[in-house]
């Protein structure tokens, strides 16, 4: 805990204005409701906050973690031995008039989709549902039903290893699967992206997201914790099918349940742990391996 502590006092002395607190659960700032404390959390209002927080815990030499809103991540119960920067309160999102809307790192997909529906400017509607960041859906080129973010992408401004600010543009992206550049780049920190949208009746809009909302509700166990999908789609297939022609729906390690709504689903019933949820999903991948001989990815990101 001295190298903690030090760190703690560092980032007092750089970044006074910030907000830091010790011992922090992360079960409190992840969808999947599970995870034990960080050592340190740190959450930055602005960019340089930011960068300056950036700067002392590297300079600490300490594990470090970036957060947004949590949706794609399973914490272990022993909690993060490190520093935690949650970017929730850099959330700032605002239609321009050349029909770009540009959104901070920390703004949840949810309001950008509605600040572009005021706006009258299409093609964030999938957005709409989507319990994640702007942050991390860049990160991992995040999607739903017609669309996903390589679709409106234009620009990205991040914060490289030295705390230089830097710009991507259209293909620099390198938007793949579930992935992009910062994938490869662990040392990059997204500060804000610009999405090229076009006009589009904010009605219309309206419906199609209420439409997206209404399907999500049908099919998804909304009123459980969980982090979405925890699969990646295996090519040829769909995870949830195989999920539950294997005979798993329902099936619990636990209080970690494989939904009973949707297979594809992995939820919290309450009181879940990540040791429960690992579980699970290893059973899971197991029968579906034994049964189908495909072997399903894991779409969330395991800390450790």
């Amino acid at each position: 805990m001295e190298k903690i502590n030090a760190c703690m006092a560092a980032l007092r002395d750089a970044v006074p204005e910030i907000e830091i607190v010790a011992q922090e659960p992360m079960s409190r700032h992840t969808t999947f409701a599970i995870g034990g404390p960080a050592d340190l959390f740190v959450v930055p209002k602005t960019t340089e906050q930011l960068a300056g927080a950036l700067k002392v815990i590297r300079s600490c030499g300490i594990p470090l973690l970036l957060l947004g809103n949590g949706s794609n991540m399973l914490v272990s119960d022993a909690g993060y031995r490190g520093a935690v920067i949650c970017t929730t309160e850099m959330d700032d999102v605002r239609a321009e008039e050349n029909g770009t809307l540009v959104a901070q790192a920390g703004a949840l997909l949810g309001r950008v989709a509605r600040r572009a529906q005021r706006a009258g400017l299409t093609g964030a509607e999938f957005s709409g549902g989507i319990p994640g960041s702007v942050g991390g859906a860049v990160f991992m080129n995040a999607g739903a039903y017609d669309g996903q973010m390589s679709g409106i992408v234009e620009t990205t401004e991040y914060l490289d290893g030295e705390g230089n600010l830097h710009t991507l543009t259209g293909e620099e992206h390198c938007f793949g699967y579930r992935s992009s550049a910062f994938r490869t780049h662990s040392d990059w920190t997204v500060v804000r992206t610009t999405m090229r949208l076009q006009p589009g009746d904010p009605a219309a809009i309206l419906d199609k997201m209420n439409d997206f909302a209404q399907r999500r509700r049908d099919k998804q166990p909304l009123n459980f914790p969980s982090a979405g999908s925890t699969f990646k789609r295996p090519e040829g297939y769909f995870a949830g099918r195989l999920i539950e022609d294997a005979g798993l729906k329902g099936v619990s390690v636990g209080a970690a349940q494989v939904s009973e709504k949707h297979a594809g689903f992995l939820i919290n019933r309450g009181g879940a742990t990540c040791d429960e949820m690992l579980r699970l999903i290893e059973l899971v991948q197991q029968r579906v391996h034994e049964k189908f001989g495909v072997d399903l990815e894991c779409e969330v990101r395991i800390v450790r």
